[in-house]
């Protein structure tokens, strides 16, 4: 597969007058066309500055990328004017925000939202884009979609909003799309309709796919691929399957212990992570992870553990990667 998007030793920095952030600290991954690429994580970890930086929309101040680069379809992000940026945004590049009343612009109607994108990004006539917004609201599950579009963002329930959010993103065929935290305002049964929806959509479209959350379950049916993210790096990355089957760090055990599993007998207890994640502004020579972890020997203490292959595509940031799983069945 080509290579969609390619992000290597990206590094992004808030300024602040507590000290300098490392929100995003030399993380590298990357894309293939038509993939579907979850990061996952706690809050504060460095999904959505990822993402951001991706796109280009780091607020400075304080905020800025200050290392490596950012290649999607054989050009560098990083290298763009402002006005060539402005084109991939949208129209290469979509986004679903975290939240959808406030993403969608409340004094504009649904209809006015879709079709000015599509008008400015793709060149069409007003009556085009109308019908193209028509069968996008419907493509994406909404019903009675000509009346729906005439109507305001509260007139809509969250998972609507979510749907329009999904439409927006989907109306100038994009090759990406980042989706940071979609389901999170969410109810459980609606979280499964809008992950199953944007997998089929993409699937059938062709498009890429990040899913960003901080729930490894929300992720398990819909990605083909993990990313786990812990205080700006990235710790642990590979096939979902292996993921899921076969962690090899301990943050990833952290968090799949404390989901649910059907798997599990009745009454078996969530094993929560001890600890709060770290301040970014105070982390040491060591792994950020080592307070929180019940693995940790001293060099967790003094030396930060680099990505080491586990397997075929499977990489760990672990000192003790070749004994987790022998350490795994002793707890």
């Amino acid at each position: 597969m080509t290579k969609l998007l390619e992000v290597k030793n990206l590094t992004t920095q808030f300024f602040t007058t507590s000290g300098i952030v490392q929100a995003v600290d030399n993380v590298s991954f990357d894309i293939d066309e038509g993939e579907t690429v979850a990061v996952v994580g706690e809050s504060g970890c460095g999904k959505s500055v990822s993402a951001l930086s991706i796109l280009r929309l780091i607020p400075w101040p304080p905020g800025k990328i200050v290392g490596g680069s950012i290649h999607f379809a054989g050009r560098d992000l990083l290298a763009l004017s402002d006005d060539e940026i402005r084109t991939i945004r949208g129209r290469e590049i979509s986004m679903v925000f975290q939240e959808p009343m406030t993403s969608l612009n409340p004094v504009l109607s649904i209809g006015l939202q879709l079709t000015e994108t599509m008008e400015h990004h793709l060149g069409i006539s007003n009556k085009e884009a109308h019908q193209k917004a028509v069968e996008l609201l419907g493509m994406v599950g909404i019903s009675e979609p000509e009346r729906r579009l005439s109507q305001y963002p509260h007139h809509l329930s969250g998972g609507m909003r979510q749907r329009v959010m999904i439409a927006l993103a989907l109306s100038c065929e994009p090759k990406l799309i980042i989706a940071d935290e979609p389901t999170t305002a969410l109810d459980v049964t609606i979280q499964a309709q809008i992950l199953e929806l944007m997998k089929n959509l993409t699937k059938q479209m062709g498009v890429a796919l990040i899913v960003i959350t901080h729930n490894l379950g929300v992720v398990a049916r819909y990605a083909d691929r993990v990313n786990v993210m812990y205080a700006g790096k990235l710790v642990e990355m590979g096939q979902a399957r292996e993921i899921y089957h076969d962690p090899h760090h301990p943050y990833t055990l952290g968090l799949l212990a404390s989901v649910p599993r059907m798997d599990q007998p009745r009454g078996t207890r969530l094993i929560p992570i001890d600890g709060q994640p770290p301040d970014l502004t105070l982390l040491d020579s060591g792994c950020a992870f080592r307070p929180r972890c019940r693995f940790a020997v001293d060099q967790c203490a003094t030396e930060i553990p680099p990505l080491q292959t586990v397997d075929h595509e499977h990489a760990s940031a672990c000192w003790r990667v070749s004994e987790i799983s022998e350490l795994k069945v002793a707890s």
